[in-house]
């Protein structure tokens, strides 16, 4: 496909934000013309895989907005991987959202559905980013276009949520990403993003490179590395459909995929490996794997749950990014697609249950399981594969995670993973234990029943991909063929 496609597909959610915006009055069109968007989206970013399976890398540079940083757009593997999961889970979450909206009779829906969409255009902005000042803009994009997704009810307890959201986005931005591209910039004399990296001639020794790799990764909030994890838990007291963009779709997926992005094209793996600059990094990551599954275990809240749930898996990516090997690389980005699939399919049920019962907590589930089977059993499934057991597709990216871990010599980094695993089993399998084996509370109604089918036929199909990801894994090797075992 040509090149020009990519600006294009970049801006067409943003664009149809405000069809949707002009169609408010009529929610069946204001809903068909997001979910036609989605579809068109996928559409067009699909027509590229071919070019870029085989090799190819379509660029295109809009107009230059200093001397050597232009705006340009480039696509290749890991781009294509995020922008896919990205559009694909769009038209489901949106069909998702207006059962929950509707269901939940939530205010300002039209405002909801169009920054949905400019946040959307925005992540697909940083999957096609072509150079670091592209993906800084379109970062920053996406951080203001979700912030009033986040205090969508307009409390007290929402503007308080979005103030740790913004502050810590901006901050760590702001504070660490822009200085880190400067100093790219003078050590480099280029800030493009290149196959092998920028770092090799750059005469930087382990130190230097250890403290601008931290930089970069503690300057991409969306992250959520510890201890710049606290505006994710805190940006639950959004709606469900929003808790969903920002742990499955767009926001947390942006930032481990902007880490990978970073390591690949930016440092170089094998440069990361001679140096060992990554290691630092690797370790805070393993921390926040752990301490993160630690908390979840405490949360009777279930958002808040899965929400620190999400913290700990977000560093199964950057741990595949740290370890400074190619089969880590490959579990890292396969994990961006299996978690997706995973996560969304736990929050889109959690938010069922909220809009079918009205329970928010972990506690409140006993027995529930009778009264919504197709809800709980689809939380099992994504559980299963959050925890990596076949046939679940999680069980690849992990496995490639540890084989990453082994080929580059970290075996405490499969330990880790493994005992993580552990402490997925204990607060995961929680929730759906409850709601089949335990009696339900004296207080529940008897003519509970599921969610609308807006709400339970999305959580179906993605529960359903967790499957057939694990049965058909090689297109995603496929396409990562740079990282994939030949």
């Amino acid at each position: 496909m040509n090149a020009l496609w990519l600006p294009l597909l970049v801006a067409l959610p943003a664009v149809m934000s405000l069809v949707v915006a002009i169609s408010g009055r009529w929610p069946n069109l204001r809903e068909g013309v997001s979910v036609a968007t989605a579809l068109a989206l996928l559409a067009g970013i699909a027509g590229f895989i071919g070019d870029v399976t085989a090799g190819g890398r379509p660029s295109f540079t809009l107009f230059e907005i200093l001397p050597g940083a232009s705006l340009t757009f480039t696509l290749e593997p890991i781009g294509l991987l995020f922008a896919m999961i990205a559009s694909g889970l769009w038209s489901l979450t949106t069909v998702y959202a207006a059962g929950y909206m509707r269901g939940n009779a939530e205010h300002a829906q039209t405002r909801f559905f169009v920054c949905f969409a400019l946040a959307i255009s925005a992540a697909i902005g940083i999957a096609f980013a072509g150079n670091l000042m592209t993906l800084f803009i379109f970062y920053e994009m996406l951080t203001l276009s979700t912030y009033p997704l986040v205090t969508h009810h307009g409390d007290a307890e929402s503007r308080d949520g979005g103030r740790v959201y913004l502050g810590i986005l901006l901050t760590t931005s702001i504070g660490f990403f822009l200085p880190a591209i400067v100093a790219t910039w003078l050590l480099t004399g280029s800030i493009t993003f290149t196959d092998g990296g920028l770092m090799a001639g750059s005469g930087l020794g382990a130190l230097g490179a250890g403290l601008l790799y931290a930089l970069f990764l503690y300057g991409t909030g969306k992250a959520a590395l510890m201890p710049f994890h606290r505006w994710l838990p805190a940006a639950m007291v959004a709606p469900t459909p929003v808790s969903a963009l920002l742990h499955a779709v767009a926001v947390v997926k942006a930032g481990v995929f902007i880490v990978l992005k970073l390591t690949v094209y930016v440092f170089g793996v094998d440069f990361l490996a001679e140096t060992g600059a990554s290691q630092p990094m690797m370790w805070i990551a393993t921390i926040t794997v752990l301490g993160a599954s630690l908390i979840a275990m405490t949360k009777d809240n279930l958002k808040a749950r899965l929400a620190y749930s999400t913290v700990s898996q977000l560093s199964y990516i950057v741990l595949g990014a740290t370890m400074a090997s190619s089969l880590g690389i490959l579990g890292g980005s396969m994990h961006i697609a299996m978690h997706a699939f995973a996560k969304i399919t736990l929050f889109f049920c959690a938010g069922a249950i909220y809009t079918a019962t009205h329970r928010k907590n972990v506690s409140d589930l006993d027995g529930l399981g009778y009264a919504m089977p197709i809800t709980f059993s689809a939380f099992f499934i994504a559980s299963l594969s959050l925890i990596g057991i076949p046939p679940m597709g999680g069980i690849w990216s992990k496995w490639y995670l540890m084989e990453g871990a082994a080929d580059a010599g970290h075996i405490a980094i499969i330990l880790v993973l493994s005992l993580s695993s552990l402490l997925n089993i204990v607060y995961l399998l929680e929730i759906p234990t409850r709601a089949f084996f335990h009696n339900p509370r004296p207080d529940t109604p008897r003519n509970w029943q599921e969610a609308p089918w807006a709400c339970v036929i999305p959580l179906s199909i993605t529960a359903a991909g967790c499957i057939v990801w694990f049965l058909y894994p090689l297109p995603f090797t496929a396409l990562l063929s740079p990282w994939a075992p030949q």
